[in-house]
């Protein structure tokens, strides 16, 4: 029994790392045309609309998400429940108040005259980030449904292997938004 759920898990494992490969890729895409039409030879330029302040408090909460994350992929090994409760409880706070300032941030870019419409470095960078921020919104559905599964009587073996998966999404999401603040905003805070 144990041999074929391990073989149930390899395929889970392989068929979302395919699917990782997939999201990586649009991303590429999406960066790729973001360098293309930044900055834009009408309209606002990065520099006037980029805001230092907003980029670093995001970035801590997010970046911050990964490490407590950890704190429950350490509670998996021996079964910590109050170490796994820990970790994806401050996990889902953080991502929370990340998602709170990528939506302030675009209310407020928004709420300027800012649009999406305004020029392609505009819509180009809507799209990447709020491409970004719905995977953290998916995130933290997920999170949930995991905290609400391991409250029920689940596999032990299961919900360590959901986690894990989980995991693997959740640093992907965070290499991306490292990949967001070199890319969009550094260059133009710096």
């Amino acid at each position: 029994m144990k041999q074929t759920s391990e073989v149930l898990f390899n395929d889970k494992r392989l068929g979302f790392f395919l699917y990782l490969v997939v999201e990586a890729i649009m991303f590429a895409t999406l960066f790729a045309t973001y360098i293309l039409y930044t900055p834009s030879p009408r309209g606002a330029d990065p520099t006037e609309v980029y805001e230092l302040r907003t980029v670093v408090l995001t970035s801590v909460f997010l970046l911050s998400s990964s490490g407590t994350l950890l704190i429950a992929e350490s509670g998996l090994g021996n079964w910590n429940r109050l170490k796994i409760w820990i970790g994806l409880g401050t996990t889902f706070l953080l991502g929370s108040i990340f998602m709170g300032l990528e939506v302030h941030e675009f209310y407020k870019y928004w709420s300027e005259g800012y649009t999406l419409t305004m020029n392609n470095f505009l819509a180009s960078f809507y799209v990447l980030v709020g491409l970004h921020a719905s995977h953290v919104a998916f995130g933290l559905v997920w999170m949930i449904l995991l905290m609400v599964q391991f409250k029920q009587t689940m596999p032990k073996s299961l919900f360590i292997e959901k986690q894990k998966i989980f995991n693997y999404y959740w640093h992907f999401v965070d290499v991306i938004w490292v990949l967001i603040i070199l890319i969009v905003y550094a260059p133009y805070l710096l």
